[in-house]
């Protein structure tokens, strides 16, 4: 995701009048912009970083959503608001299929093994940003068998 798309879709929502989803974006750009700061590269803001960012906020948004109590209606559904908005920007998570694949063409030599640590040292590296860490965890743990 480029920065420059959440700017725009940012300055898109301030022309619609929808605050709602302009609150939730420049959440975000606030979120990347420090972010970029933190990173020392507040110029030239990685495509990379942004992801980071939004992946990041998307957990915080889904952990808000599951611990908000079912009582309270109208903050449940502010919070569900806001991870889907957020979700439309978050890059898209490879399948535990895609994952196998990836795995058994790239990382065979350290599969073949069989020490999962040794092996999730290896992959998650590769993996980080494209996919969720949960699931390589059990594919990995699956093959280990």
């Amino acid at each position: 995701m480029k920065f420059e798309t959440l700017h725009n879709d940012m300055v898109a929502a301030m022309k619609a009048h929808d605050k709602e989803r302009k609150a939730v974006i420049s959440t975000l750009i606030a979120d990347v912009k420090k972010a970029a700061i933190d990173a020392g590269t507040r110029d030239d803001i990685s495509e990379e970083l942004v992801d980071q960012v939004i992946l990041k906020s998307q957990k915080t948004a889904k952990e808000q959503l599951d611990s908000c109590p079912d009582e309270r209606t109208e903050l449940k559904a502010e919070y569900q608001y806001n991870y889907n908005v957020i979700c439309e920007y978050a890059p898209k998570m490879m399948s535990s299929e895609e994952i196998r694949q990836f795995l058994a063409v790239n990382f065979s030599d350290v599969l073949a093994t069989g020490n999962k640590g040794q092996i999730m040292k290896a992959i998650m590296p590769a993996l980080k940003g494209k996919a969720d860490g949960k699931v390589i965890n059990s594919i990995v743990a699956e093959l280990c068998k």
